[in-house]
């Protein structure tokens, strides 16, 4: 099963792209002819990295980008936007929102990504995932309600309405300002992704200084 999620992952993160993006002269990253407007205070930039737990590529970029985030000056807001292309990333993105409405997504988004990776663990039924976060301080119980919560399944809703608006069609993406939209294969490889994510905030940073 870990096979076969890591061979549609790997697919998926070769042809990510927007799809009516605009065609720039720098080919680091697009553009998104529609921007997705966020509740962003006045001169900061916002940085949104998609991801899928059981995605190779995320789980390679991880590291980099989490060093990368801790980096970032004040005026650079960073979140991460689970996908929802599938079943299995629904889950996931469930499992992420859970994490995070129990105050403990610090604590377990690397061991989340070690556990599929390194484990060979799916966690890919609500079950699981609520055994997986007992051992982070809370119930099975209180993972499993929150996992079936409504304010989980709205978070859900809004990052699948995101990940449309992007038009992304695989991860890992970063995606700045809600308009600039970075891939694997916009950068010219994973490693690249970082350095013209760099590029581009200083592109938003100009924007808003003109403006």
């Amino acid at each position: 099963m870990l096979k076969k999620l890591a061979t549609i992952a790997f697919a998926a993160g070769l042809s990510t792209i927007a799809a009516t993006a605009s065609a720039q002269s720098n080919p680091g990253y697009t553009v998104l002819d529609q921007p997705v407007s966020h509740d962003t205070a006045d001169g900061k930039v916002l940085v949104q990295e998609v991801f899928w737990y059981g995605c190779p590529h995320c789980y390679s970029l991880e590291p980099d980008f989490e060093q990368w985030a801790s980096e970032q000056p004040e005026d650079v807001d960073v979140e991460r936007l689970p996908g929802t292309m599938g079943r299995n990333w629904v889950t996931h993105a469930r499992a992420y929102y859970t994490a995070e409405d129990l105050g403990i997504l610090d604590q377990t988004h690397k061991p989340f990504f070690d556990a599929i990776h390194k484990n060979g663990q799916p966690l890919d039924s609500d079950a699981a995932i609520a055994k997986f976060y007992a051992d982070y301080g809370v119930s099975e119980q209180q993972a499993q309600e929150t996992l079936e919560s409504f304010g989980v399944k709205s978070q859900v809703n809004q990052a699948h309405a995101e990940m449309r608006a992007y038009q992304l069609m695989g991860v890992p993406a970063i995606v700045i300002d809600g308009t600039y939209v970075i891939t694997p294969s916009t950068a010219g490889g994973l490693t690249n992704m970082l350095t013209v994510a760099d590029q581009v905030i200083e592109r938003v940073r100009s924007e808003q200084a003109s403006n």
